[in-house]
């Protein structure tokens, strides 16, 4: 019997039984005495199991009011894939987010926490590290007090006051905003805001914010049902309230791939008799959609709406243009 087993079985006894001696313990695992203690405070220290041992029965029990606000879950001999994708990028996150600096003394409890998760099963939490990788690509760096600001503003209910770069018009501006939620997005964080300059829901990115002041002012509050029309219908990052729906056909060969893949919540698709797929998916903004088209190259063609087709074609077009300067 393993430790895992073991573990399990102690959860099981205790928790059928109600109150279990040691001796009872000791043989229904077959194991020393030693092992017995290292199993006992392992599910303490680690899984926060409440278990303590009761003078008046003489056996181990589950303290209930120790469990108050424990959170005690015996581990799986594996996890599925969402478990551990969830648990190793929170820790991917955490760690990289700030290595060493303000915030480490914050997230280092979690981070803990995490491995002692990531390490209950046979293997150790270095080891399932090490076999199972996450890629991020298209990280982009960002100032860590900036960050720490904002997620004091954001928790406290306070404006921010900042300069935002903005990328594609190459243009400063200073802003008064009520931050509302962030958002970790393709590798790097957005923050959805309330932006009294404009007097309407923003979405700036956090390595965009070359300044950031927490102002006393109590932020404007705006309800998740209209932050999630104003900002989370379309297709990827970009809000908007007006949406369009974009038609795509990928060929047969493509088709093997994009059919398993998830655009978008609300997307429809369909395959055609020669093996194509048809896709849909609604965008307000076409321009990260547009990015997601190109990279498909000839094996995805646009069927609408013709707005999205022009697009494409100028974009295109510039491109053939500018490698035939070059060449």
């Amino acid at each position: 019997m393993n430790r895992t087993e073991r573990l399990y079985r102690i959860d099981q006894l205790i928790s059928e039984r109600r109150v279990v001696s040691r001796r009872e313990l000791l043989d229904a695992l077959e194991v020393s005495p030693a092992t017995l203690k290292r199993d006992l405070e392992y599910l303490r220290n680690r899984l926060n199991a409440p278990i303590t041992w009761c003078r008046d029965t003489g056996g181990y029990r589950f303290d209930k009011c120790e469990s108050i606000g424990a959170q005690y879950e015996l581990p799986g001999l594996w996890f599925s894939d969402k478990e551990i994708h969830a648990l190793l990028t929170m820790q991917h996150l955490l760690a990289n987010l700030d290595p060493g600096g303000i915030l480490a003394p914050h997230v280092q409890p979690l981070i803990a926490r995490l491995n002692a998760l990531l390490g209950t099963a046979a293997d150790t939490a270095d080891e399932i590290r090490r076999r199972v990788l996450i890629v991020g690509i298209g990280k982009r760096s960002m100032k860590l007090a900036h960050f720490e600001n904002i997620g004091s503003a954001l928790l406290r209910r306070k404006r921010l006051a900042i300069r935002y770069y903005a990328r594609g018009r190459d243009e400063e501006s200073e802003r008064e905003i009520s931050p509302q939620r962030l958002v970790h997005y393709r590798e790097n964080w957005y923050l959805d805001a309330w932006c009294h300059l404009r007097g309407a829901l923003r979405n700036f990115a956090v390595d965009s914010i070359r300044k950031v002041e927490l102002l006393e002012h109590p932020a404007k509050d705006v309800p998740s049902q209209t932050l999630d029309t104003v900002l989370g219908p379309g297709y990827g990052i970009f809000g908007g309230t007006t949406l369009q729906w974009a038609k795509l056909r990928f060929s047969p060969e493509r088709a093997r791939w994009v059919a398993t893949e998830h655009w978008h919540p609300k997307q429809k698709s369909a395959f055609d008799a020669d093996g194509s797929y048809v896709l849909e998916v609604p965008y307000a903004d076409h321009r990260e959609l547009m990015m997601d088209i190109l990279k498909h190259g000839t094996h995805c063609e646009v069927l609408g709406p013709e707005g999205l087709r022009r697009v494409l074609r100028e974009e295109v077009s510039e491109m053939m243009k500018r490698y035939d300067a070059r060449k």
